[in-house]
């Protein structure tokens, strides 16, 4: 009989494919058979998972203090008894909670159990009640954990204090760098999306979301003379970005693109990126302009920190600093040389952080905890 893992994460589309399919292949390639559980978000029955030998559907709620969640733990708990596990993968929060809740009897009779914080909801700045929920949580469950992997420095410091078996630090969740191995000509790029060729093109990506702070992208924006900002993404403030847009005399240079399956055509047809969000874990969007050799202008939060630095790569301000976000914009459009200078450096420093380097840094985390149960 084949030995199992399972990969647990509380929604399919949005993280488990997202994220995590080299490292279930790599599962595969060893021999073992591998099970994903998440919640059903791709408006596909039945769902379709690479690289995972079979499909478990439990709707895990995002709040986890949701009444629904203790059927999902039931649901969860009856299957990992009964599968037998080697190992257990847990992602995001509530599938991290409930992951390890229901290993517990597992875990005695040897499956080791893993959990990656993507970013942990207890953060510089978060809300008193997310440390009260958050931080609580995560440190009692942190003693039914055999390996604790953080993906920022942050994080790692914090962990480091929680009675987990093993805490480890590693790049993100890798970047597929072979995607900005492309040939781009940005002026019909410019032209298809409505871009004079002449305007210096700032982009950001990521939902239209409180959290991404792409009010400030647009009111930065009002303080330069001659630019126009790509908006990818969609989410609940597109129509109030609009409005803003409409409001700062910017509607016609803000441009909303919506969701796009052409990212890495759009970065290296641009000048300069910029990401002004409120926190993040390891931002894949922040990442992906780098390695398009884009300088960035960012807000000096958890998880862009560790990629630029005020004059490493870009510029870093507050995240609600407008005028400095307008400033280090203008610095770099009227810079060709700086531009070149920083986005040399970016894609440098992502190499480390590139899809290879990280399976291999998983890779060696997993063999660790296969050879402790004595399975490698």
């Amino acid at each position: 009989m084949k030995k199992k893992v399972l990969f647990v994460a509380t929604v399919l589309r949005g993280h488990m494919l997202a994220f995590h399919l080299p490292y279930m292949q790599w599962f595969q390639r060893q021999g073992y058979e591998v099970h994903c559980c998440a919640g059903n978000d791709t408006g596909e029955t039945p769902a379709n998972v690479p690289c995972c030998d079979r499909y478990i559907e439990i709707a895990f709620q995002r709040n986890p203090l949701h009444p629904k969640n203790i059927k999902a733990y039931r649901q969860l708990k009856a299957l990992i008894d009964r599968e037998n596990y080697t190992l257990i993968h847990c992602h995001t929060p509530v599938g991290g909670m409930l992951g390890r809740l229901a290993a517990l009897d597992a875990r005695k009779r040897g499956t080791r159990v893993c959990y990656t914080a993507h970013g942990f909801h207890f953060f510089t700045g978060a809300s008193p009640k997310y440390w009260l929920l958050y931080y609580t949580a995560e440190r009692a469950l942190a003693r039914y954990t055999d390996l604790l992997i953080t993906i920022n420095h942050e994080d790692y410091r914090r962990a480091k204090r929680f009675p987990a078996k093993k805490i480890a630090l590693v790049h993100g969740v890798g970047v597929d760098l072979t995607r900005f191995d492309l040939h781009v000509d940005p002026f019909a790029v410019r032209r298809a999306i409505g871009v004079e060729a002449d305007i210096p093109v700032i982009i950001t990506v990521g939902e239209h979301t409180r959290r991404k702070n792409h009010a400030v992208c647009i009111r930065a924006l009002e303080k330069l003379e001659d630019a126009a900002l790509l908006l990818c993404g969609v989410g609940r403030q597109k129509e109030m970005l609009r409005k803003l847009a409409e409001e700062c005399h910017v509607a016609d240079r803000v441009h909303f693109l919506g969701f796009r399956s052409d990212i890495p055509t759009l970065l290296l047809a641009s000048d300069v990126f910029i990401f002004p969000s409120l926190h993040e874990g390891m931002p894949v969007s922040l990442m992906e302009a780098m390695a398009a050799g884009l300088p960035c202008v960012v807000s000096g939060v958890r998880g862009n920190a560790d990629l630029i630095g005020d004059g490493a790569g870009g510029f870093s301000y507050r995240p609600y600093d407008v005028d400095g976000f307008a400033n280090g914009l203008q610095t770099l459009l009227e810079n060709k040389k700086l531009r070149k200078q920083f986005g040399d450096r970016n894609r440098a420093e992502i190499q480390a952080y590139s899809l290879p380097r990280v399976l291999e840094q998983m890779t060696a985390l997993y063999l660790e905890q296969l050879q402790k149960r004595g399975d490698a």
